[in-house]
């Protein structure tokens, strides 16, 4: 376990990099105006303090972060200035800048796949930048890339080296970039989104990485993110970007406790907390400007709610003071302090009515012992099998009418696969599915095809899966189509399902990269729900979508559920909008079901360790909250679904094993454990003139079951 520090670095005072008057423009190609990314930004950095960056995408923080190291392609023009310890950087001769990237600012790329040379061994490719910058020999410098691979937490370090970055994992890959990033302790760490690609449980061990980087180096971290939960976490002083500006920057705990930018208040309530749920989301209207669109005054005030006429005038600054905002009405934000909720509109979600006892609600999807392999091929003409994959051995699901049921785990852990073998609606390869009291088994062609309206799938990028060549209204009638609907309905219901996702009806003809990435995936919920399904399966149908456009679609799915008595299918690696959205929860792990409950129950008292890390692992957006909280890491990453493993798959990673006395392992090292609904609690007296109900208790808890010898331990 890791106890987050008690309380925020101020650093030393002194500062060590000043940004000055940033600005970045992209040549616009073709006598085309230059497109300004970067528009007049200012920051400081004090030694061995974090300065968290956040904003929606395409608002400038990377390309900040970059100009500062100077990796910007030709294309870009820098102005401004950019000073490390009195040193210019902005025009600095190419070979006096290389000796600085690497010593004295290093940088961890937010994919470092592409980041690593693939041809090359990781352990050559750190003992050369240590050999870039320090005079030792090629022995010694490999010596040093093993101590630097074994302090960011990689085991056996010795074959390590000889290992190539395709042969790394996600995590492994992100933790060999921060060791070669600090190789040469440098004064300054930029991390550009460094655990977006990553699991939470991965995301844990990379930001506890990335602390042991800073204070074994002393290093400051500039640490780019859209992910705020990571930055109260991280971070000692917090900028907020808009439109390619800071437009509000203090000290972490002042920023979320009260913020004086409406953009900043939105960005806070849009983010579903793990530590809450319920009601809708606040979500920003609109969408950010583009690059080079802006027209005067406050670039925000199209999406405010706070607008006011002098704010269609000139810019606001961004003025002075440790808690700055560039808003006119900073001081009114500062001495009210609102609720995102008093300053936003937030859309009325319809109440879901719900019968005493969910065994009264019918039953809309049912998975028992569902199993799925696929073969290990070798040989590049003559193909052997030489092993299977273990993609999915053992998976149990239920969900009822109106339900939402969150499907969760890491990477690998059979999620993808159990909506496809759910959505063949065939013989599974062993186990049993039934939708709507159909076994999929027993189904021909004929009924397959009836069913198939009932079941419906939204997926993770709605670029990828809408054609580019078709008008959306194309596109939503094509399930309608397939169905043999008769042209009658299939006018009258495109204009219908346009309305019900909150899109205008007279956009049917447009196409599909005419729309913003939010009114995308409206268009594919509405092409789902066409056929008027029963079942939705959504595929991490928010994940690709800024915080602020995510809050719409979570709030619009909300509503649907409501009105239409919809059931979900969601799955998402984002415990927090599970939290928020789901009624019940399924965890999976090595293609497993290892828990399943309501939420609330297996949220709030997990009984298998695996959930607890999952839990422990998802940052709050809340400085405070994170400063108390303890974090359990888990141990490296999931063994291999190559191999069947005997007795508990996670025994290998299980802090709760790890802390068993001998004589109580074996169970774990040789039985699998089945999935154990929790014993019913002690029944506790009824008040007086009320009759205490037992079945209500005891059938929480045979709803909530765990796969562990030894629930709840630990």
């Amino acid at each position: 376990m890791t106890d987050l520090p008690a309380q925020r670095r101020t650093g030393s005072g002194t500062e060590l990099l000043t940004v000055r008057d940033l600005h970045v423009e992209f040549a616009g190609g073709r006598g085309r105006a230059a497109v300004p990314a970067v528009r007049g930004v200012d920051l400081t950095l004090r030694r061995g303090e974090t300065l968290g960056i956040v904003g929606e995408s395409g608002s400038g923080k990377s390309v900040t972060a970059l100009a500062v190291l100077g990796l910007l392609p030709g294309t870009a023009t820098v102005r401004g200035s950019v000073s490390l310890d009195g040193q210019e950087l902005i025009g600095l001769p190419g070979r006096e800048l290389a000796r600085i990237r690497g010593r004295r600012i290093s940088m961890v790329f937010q994919d470092p796949l592409s980041a690593f040379t693939p041809v090359y061994r990781i352990g050559e490719q750190i003992a050369e930048a240590v050999l870039a910058h320090q005079r030792v020999g090629k022995a010694e410098a490999r010596r040093r890339a093993a101590e630097l691979l074994e302090l960011v937490g990689i085991p056996d370090p010795g074959r390590a080296l000889e290992s190539f970055p395709h042969e790394f994992s996600g995590g492994m890959r992100q933790r060999a970039m921060i060791a070669m990033a600090v190789a040469n302790q440098p004064d300054i760490l930029l991390a550009d989104e460094p655990t977006t690609a990553l699991d939470v449980t991965i995301q844990a061990q990379v930001l506890d990485v990335l602390r042991t980087a800073q204070r074994e180096t002393g290093a400051a971290l500039v640490l780019v993110s859209h992910d705020l939960g990571v930055i109260a976490q991280m971070a000692d002083r917090v900028a907020v970007m808009y439109a390619g500006r800071v437009v509000e920057h203090a000290g972490v705990d002042e920023l979320f406790a009260a913020p004086r930018h409406p953009y900043t208040l939105g960005l806070v309530g849009a983010v579903p907390r793990l530590d809450a749920r319920g009601g809708p989301l606040v979500p920003i209207p609109g969408n950010p400007p583009a690059p080079g669109a802006l027209t005067g005054g406050c670039p925000f005030a199209p999406r405010c709610p706070l607008v006011e006429e002098r704010c269609r005038g000139a810019e606001p600054a961004l003025g002075g003071g440790s808690h700055a905002a560039a808003c006119v009405r900073a001081e009114e934000l500062a001495r009210t302090r609102p609720a995102p909720a008093e300053v936003y509109p937030v859309p009325a979600v319809p109440p879901v009515t719900r019968p005493a006892s969910r065994a009264e609600l019918p039953s809309v999807l049912e998975v028992s012992g569902l199993a799925r392999t696929f073969p290990v091929l070798k040989g590049s003409v003559f193909k052997r099998k030489v092993g299977e994959v273990y993609a999915v051995d053992g998976v149990d699901l239920d969900i009822r009418r109106g339900e939402t049921l969150g499907l969760v785990g890491e990477s690998g852990s059979g999620k993808s696969t159990t909506l496809f073998e759910v959505l063949a609606l065939a013989r599974p390869e062993a186990g049993r599915i039934t939708l709507l009291g159909q076994d999929t088994a027993t189904l021909g062609r004929d009924a397959a095809h009836r069913l198939r309206a009932q079941l419906q799938i939204v997926f993770q990028d709605p670029m990828a899966s809408l054609d580019p060549r078709m008008p959306v209204g194309d596109i939503i009638a094509e399930p309608l189509r397939a169905q043999r609907a008769d042209r009658e309905l299939i006018a009258r219901r495109i204009p219908e399902l346009l309305r019900q996702v909150g899109l205008d009806p007279a956009h049917a003809a447009r196409y599909p990269h005419e729309f913003s990435g939010g009114q995308r995936q409206r268009v594919s919920i509405a092409r789902a729900l066409a056929v008027e399904p029963q079942l939705l399966v959504l595929d991490e149908p928010v994940s690709a979508l800024d915080v602020s456009i995510q809050a719409g679609v979570l709030n619009l799915l909300q509503r649907l559920k409501a009105e239409l008595g919809l059931a979900y299918l969601f799955v998402s690696h984002d415990l927090a909008v599970i939290r928020h959205l789901a009624d019940r929860v399924s965890v999976t792990y090595l293609g497993r079901t290892v828990e399943q409950g309501a939420v609330d129950a297996v949220f709030d008292a997990p009984r298998h360790p695996y959930t607890r890390a999952l839990l422990s692992a998802v940052p709050l957006p809340d400085p405070a909250a994170e400063r108390a909280r303890t974090r359990l890491l888990l141990v490296g990453d999931p063994p291999s679904p190559t191999t069947r493993h005997a007795g508990c798959p996670f025994r290998t990673r299980c802090p709760v094993y790890a802390g068993l006395p001998a004589a109580l392992r074996p169970s774990c090292d040789n039985t699998p454990p089945p999935l154990t609904p929790a014993p019913a609690p002690a029944s506790a007296p009824a008040p007086a003139g009320a009759s205490a109900d037992p079945s209500a208790s005891a059938s929480a808890s045979a709803d909530h079951a765990a796969a562990c010898h030894y629930p709840g331990r630990g």
